[in-house]
């Protein structure tokens, strides 16, 4: 993921070609941009997988204290979902922490290891400019505050024992394991959605024109986050590269087809107080993304009410005020 000045990358890019992952013999390395472009690029790349770990996760706690199932079977659940559509490298080592067994105990590895989780910063460089951008990445929040809550280990416990551990078994014939790869297929392409949203609004803000075909072809291979969908994407990208992932017909086929499922996975958590907040929050966006008239009008008029900051209305033209403004409410 080059950045900088291209005479500089034109002079590197036949070593960093032939060092880098291929893809079906093609180079998994480019030219990104003028600048950090190159650097961007790797930190939205590092916000997605900070998602997408966090779905994973979330779908595991589902399988491990909603469904009772052992780590070993979870980890036969994801080596069967790294033959289908959720193929990536992700879903490939999950499989494999999940098998793995520790020598010290002869337990799970899973079962020793602590539920704190570290980061390097990069998914909260991500969410501190998308706000800045304003190109909200939500699942990406979402996982950045997993991760900080996940430290709190202390306060956890405090708060089980205050309030009492949340209800966790989940029926697998209210959820089946479908299901829970419906919503994690939906989860995903929700949050590859926002990453490639936001990147087209930082390569119109910073004036670097980032083409992100090719950035999704740099992805496939050599990539924590490469995956079987990322082909498909760089298609969709070159045949529409201003329209949301989502809107691209082969990704909204995938949505219709999972977006129940990643409801349903949603609903039954909350039922039993089981924390899914990236999945939460990809469902969020993709209802808010399919909802044409939304409820920003009621805080439009509160802005107004209490500021004066005037609203647009639907049948006019230019800035208005509410009769409150004018004294007459």
């Amino acid at each position: 993921m080059g950045g900088g000045d291209r005479p500089a990358w034109d002079r590197m890019a036949p070593v960093l070609e032939a060092i880098s992952a291929k893809f079906e013999g093609q180079p998994c390395a480019t030219y990104m941009g003028e600048a950090g472009a190159g650097h961007y690029v790797k930190m939205v790349h590092n916000g997605i997988e900070y998602a997408d770990m966090q779905m994973i996760a979330e779908v595991y706690g589902i399988m491990r204290d909603g469904f009772g199932m052992p780590a070993s079977e979870i980890g036969d659940v994801f080596d069967l979902w790294n033959n289908g559509p959720l193929q990536s490298y992700l879903i490939e080592i999950s499989a494999e922490v999940a098998k793995a067994v520790d020598e010290k105990t002869g337990k799970p590895m899973l079962d020793v290891i602590l539920d704190s989780a570290g980061q390097k910063g990069t998914g909260r460089w991500t969410a501190i400019e998308a706000l800045h951008r304003a190109s909200p990445v939500t699942a990406i929040d979402a996982a950045v505050a997993a991760r900080n809550l996940s430290s709190r280990v202390g306060e956890r416990k405090t708060g089980e024992n205050i309030f009492s551990a949340a209800p966790q078994k989940i029926s697998r014939e209210d959820l089946p394991l479908d299901v829970l790869e419906q919503a994690l297929l939906a989860g995903k392409v929700a949050c590859y959605a926002q990453g490639f949203a936001m990147l087209d609004k930082a390569s119109d803000d910073y004036g670097w024109k980032l083409p992100l075909p090719e950035i999704a072809e740099v992805w496939r291979e050599g990539c924590i986050i490469r995956s079987a969908m990322l082909d498909d994407m760089a298609t969709a990208l070159k045949n529409d590269p201003d329209s949301n992932l989502m809107f691209a017909p082969a990704f909204a086929e995938k949505m219709q087809a999972t977006h129940n499922g990643l409801r349903k996975v949603v609903a039954v958590a909350a039922t039993n107080g089981t924390p899914v907040p990236a999945l939460s929050a990809a469902l969020s966006y993709f209802d808010t993304m399919r909802t044409s008239r939304g409820t920003a009008n009621m805080i439009q008029g509160q802005r107004d009410y209490f500021g004066a900051h005037s609203f647009g209305r639907l049948d006019e033209e230019g800035a208005h005020h509410g009769p409150w403004a004018l004294g007459t409410i």
